[in-house]
């Protein structure tokens, strides 16, 4: 198979890709054409820029949620979906080079951004660069659809869908290869119940993190201590509090951590009397699985999981955080009907927060048994097949849309973390990857 990225662009995609880092665009506090902050924004300029420079037709939008690029002709879209805002860096002592800098170190990209989603985003645009180079002639347009707010709510795509034509079929560039032809649905939720002056927690943490720490600095100590122990919970405990120890996870991943604020609870409702805390401590206990809620819900994409992350309680009002990933199947309704049934016995009512419906694109489709031919002849991977997740892309947005790479199976994980990085070598097999599969889905 003839190889279609050369050298000259992937140096180029090196060069925009350290020019797009050297934006920070993480959220912050809004500005006139700006929703999630000015440098989400200029990012979004930044990109704009980049594709002009290469010949594709622009739209960004005025009030700054989305902007999009696209080339060649015809009424049908292949959209590749990506998106522009990072997390935050962090501590600046954690990194050992500038996140915001975007420099090749140790032959790998480095900053904030480079494998989420900066990155993937760049080689894929990149491919289709190289397949323009060589003269290529699409059948519909490829339009590159920029998002702004996916680390958040999903603000910025939504605006997108309400406002531009739907694709016809694409990828989103922002998971690992192979590909993922199913996302469960994605459920956060409220529990509320009353309040109590028993005792005050405010154990407050991310809806899609199992908490690995949860502190208590209220009364009977000692009791809290023996209850520990009799579970053989870890903790730690110093003057007048008591620090429960876990294991930290993303909640699609529920079942593989331990939730510090989940033990910390059970050993209080062996000491104190009050309802909500029952619901955890006799019912729900450890089971990130829901099983012991909402009996056994699962389908080919995998088992439900429920992380209650937050748990607050003072004299008026008791919240829980819950986080549901439900498989692409289970009907949801009946699902929350059960599950507002099964809580109010304990006096807590179920508050709706957010949702994202989920993604299913059959196995046998067109496109996945394009993507994946391409995959496995690129990397000589013949055994790979289409994967399930719990988490969360903006593939779901999207008609017959799947997420496609950029990370490699062996590509170390730096997303989110100090020191995000990618390999050069992994950048750029995702780019002939993604060049040969747009060739074959978009070129007669």
């Amino acid at each position: 198979m003839t190889q279609l990225v050369t050298e000259k662009e992937q140096q180029e995609a090196v060069s925009a890709l350290e020019e797009l880092i050297s934006v920070p665009s993480y959220n912050q506090a809004a500005e006139d054409g700006a929703p999630f902050g000015r440098g989400i924004r200029n990012a979004l300029d930044k990109i704009m820029e980049i594709c002009d420079r290469l010949g594709f037709k622009t739209y960004e939008d005025p009030d700054g949620y989305y902007g999009y690029a696209e080339v060649g002709e015809g009424d049908k879209i292949f959209g590749v979906i990506c998106h522009l805002d990072t997390v935050p860096a962090g501590d600046p002592k954690t990194w050992e080079h500038d996140p915001f800098k975007g420099t090749v170190v140790n032959n790998a990209v480095y900053g904030r951004g480079s494998q989420d989603d900066k990155g993937p985003g760049i080689a894929a645009l990149f491919a289709v660069k190289a397949l323009m180079d060589h003269g290529y002639k699409f059948n519909q347009r490829i339009r590159f659809i920029y998002g702004t707010d996916e680390e958040i709510l999903w603000r910025g795509i939504a605006q997108y869908n309400k406002k531009e034509s739907q694709i016809d079929s694409g990828i989103s560039p922002d998971a690992e290869f192979p590909l993922i032809y199913a996302e469960k649905g994605l459920q956060q939720s409220y529990l509320v119940g009353p309040g109590t002056d028993q005792l005050k927690l405010s154990l407050k943490n991310a809806f899609n993190a199992v908490p690995d720490k949860a502190v208590y600095d209220g009364p009977k100590q000692d009791e809290v201590k023996a209850a520990l122990d009799k579970h053989g919970f870890e903790y730690t405990s110093y003057e007048n509090s008591i620090t429960v120890l876990g294991k930290s996870v993303h909640a699609m991943l529920a079942p593989q951590g331990t939730n510090a604020v989940l033990r910390l609870a059970i050993a209080l409702d062996d000491v104190f009397d009050f309802k909500p805390l029952d619901f955890i401590g006799k019912l729900f206990k450890e089971d990130a699985t829901g099983t012991n809620l909402l009996g056994d819900v699962e389908d080919e994409s995998g088992h439900l999981t429920i992380n209650i992350s937050s748990l607050e309680i003072n004299e008026k009002e008791t919240q829980m955080q819950i986080d549901l990933r439900i498989p692409v199947t289970v009907d949801r309704d009946n699902l929350l009907e059960k599950l507002a049934q099964r809580v109010a016995p304990y006096d807590l009512k179920y508050v709706h927060f957010d949702y994202v419906a989920p993604l299913y694109v059959p196995k046998d489709s067109k496109l996945i048994q394009t993507l994946m031919d391409v995959y496995k002849e690129q990397t000589g991977d013949t055994t790979a097949t289409p994967q399930i997740s719990g988490g969360a892309t903006f593939a779901r947005t999207i008609n017959n849309c799947v997420a496609f790479g950029g990370m490699l199976p062996t590509t170390p994980d730096y997303m989110h973390q100090a020191n995000e990085q990618w390999p050069l070598k992994d950048m750029f097999k995702a780019m002939e990857i993604y060049a040969q599969a747009i060739k074959r889905l978009c070129v007669d």
